[in-house]
């Protein structure tokens, strides 16, 4: 029956599996441990690449709670004399700054002034409380991830016409409202009356520059520079701005990165050089004095993070292929041994005549056989494993094991190039024997 498989192909694979499981049963520990090694390394590659992965995009969702590639910028001092003006000057926003920077800068998408208070008495029917409240315009709630679960957002009507309407944040809604329904209800910000219209969906947010999303009432920034102004400078200043560059800036971030010749910590990044570009003739300071605005641009920490994910990935990557190297060296030995052992018969299937090339592709077979079905084991343990732990209560910054595609495929293709290399060596010395040298062969 084998000489017979030796020269139909259409029975050969039959033939390679069966003379697979007799090699497998035939050198049990040594076939273990090869298997073992292949198998680890497909492990280890979906693993680690899918822990890397989820770690980025829970970090990546942790920063959007605050907002989607965004800049804060505040106004500091000035550290350099420009325009007759000495440094050390106070740098106060306007709203007529963020006009500024929308009419005017081809880097930013979006503009939003923002005004701030802490301390606010806010009172419902039912209870009081001391919350921080914030003022807005419509654009801000997209940029900023402002998600209403209940009620409605902000329309620009509401910012127009100047109304006393509010979105609260879950803590806040649970501090004056408890379970009760809060949409519609009135509230008193500072003994001002107003209407809840929203309610934020409880935000995962470990990150923030004025306090929790949770904790605060929203409401219309014409409503807020009128009715709660800040008390500690001139009416019309803002807290803050809030500025969303387009898609294409943020793309551009590596290649400013891998540019640089200095330190990180000194790049002057685009988004901050364009703000203050705009703003220093405004305000007459030194378009390159960096400490007359201050800007926490997140896009730069999703930036860093994911260099930091990109290199663990290398190094994790490095350690995978290594570990399936040495695998396939298992499958090399244990092939070889194969081709030893079955010399004579080798010999005797030349002589009733199986070809060179037949022959090679047997023992090609086998080796390349054992390398898959490692593999596909290695592959089943390692969803298995992410699938066991996603079933987990997952931290903040994590997003469970994420099993791409990419992962995958690179996963399949060094196991192929894994099974290729290591088993063409022992399949060409099996195609070489000479038949009359293999007959005389002793074990």
């Amino acid at each position: 029956m084998r000489e017979t498989a030796w020269c139909c192909p259409g029975r050969s694979m039959r033939e390679v599996l069966v003379q697979v499981l007799q090699n497998l049963r035939a050198n049990k520990l040594r076939s273990f441990l090869t298997m073992f090694g292949i198998a680890w390394g497909i492990v280890s590659v979906v693993v680690l690449q899918a822990t890397g992965t989820g770690f980025q995009r829970g970090n990546q969702h942790v920063l959007e709670e605050l907002g989607k590639n965004i800049g804060i910028v505040w106004g500091g001092r000035t550290s350099l004399q420009a325009g007759g003006e000495r440094a050390g000057r106070q740098i106060w926003l306007t709203a007529d700054d963020a006009e500024a920077l929308a009419t005017q800068s081809r880097l930013i998408a979006v503009v939003s002034p923002e005004i701030e208070r802490g301390g606010i008495n806010v009172k419902s029917a039912f209870n009081a409380a001391s919350l921080a409240v914030t003022g807005i315009q419509p654009q801000y709630q997209d940029i900023r991830t402002i998600d209403v679960e209940r009620g409605r957002m902000f329309r620009f009507d509401d910012e127009e016409q100047g109304r006393r309407v509010a979105i609260m944040g879950a803590e806040a809604t649970k501090q004056l409202f408890g379970a009760r329904e809060s949409i519609g209800q009135g509230v008193y910000l500072n003994g001002l009356p107003y209407t809840v219209i929203g309610r934020i969906r409880r935000k995962d947010q470990d990150s923030n520059y004025s306090g929790p999303d949770n904790d605060k009432v929203f409401v219309p920034f014409a409503a807020m520079s009128r009715d709660l102004p800040r008390p500690d400078a001139q009416r019309g200043v803002l807290s803050n701005l809030i500025v969303a560059p387009h898609q294409w800036v943020v793309a551009q971030l590596p290649a400013v990165l891998d540019a640089r010749t200095g330190r990180i910590e000194d790049v002057d990044w685009p988004l901050a050089r364009e703000v203050r570009r705009i703003l220093a003739p405004r305000h007459r300071f030194d378009p390159t004095d960096r400490n007359a605005i201050a800007m926490w641009d997140t896009s730069l920490n999703s930036l860093m993070f994911g260099r930091m994910i990109e290199h663990m990935n290398f190094f994790f990557g490095l350690v995978s292929v290594v570990t399936l190297a040495l695998g396939g060296l298992g499958v090399m030995n244990i092939m070889l041994v194969a081709v030893r052992e079955r010399t004579r018969e080798i010999g005797v299937r030349k002589a009733l005549g199986a070809t060179t090339a037949q022959v090679q592709r047997q023992f090609f077979l086998e080796g390349f056989l054992l390398t898959m079905l490692s593999g596909i084991i290695g592959f089943a343990v390692a969803l298995a494993l992410c699938g066991g732990v996603n079933q987990l209560p997952m931290p903040a910054r994590f997003q469970g094991m994420v099993v791409t595609w990419t992962a995958g495929a690179a996963a399949v293709a060094l196991l192929v190039v894994i099974g290729v290399v290591t088993s063409t060596y022992p399949a060409r010395r099996a195609a070489q024997m000479q038949p009359v040298e293999a007959l005389r062969f002793e074990s």
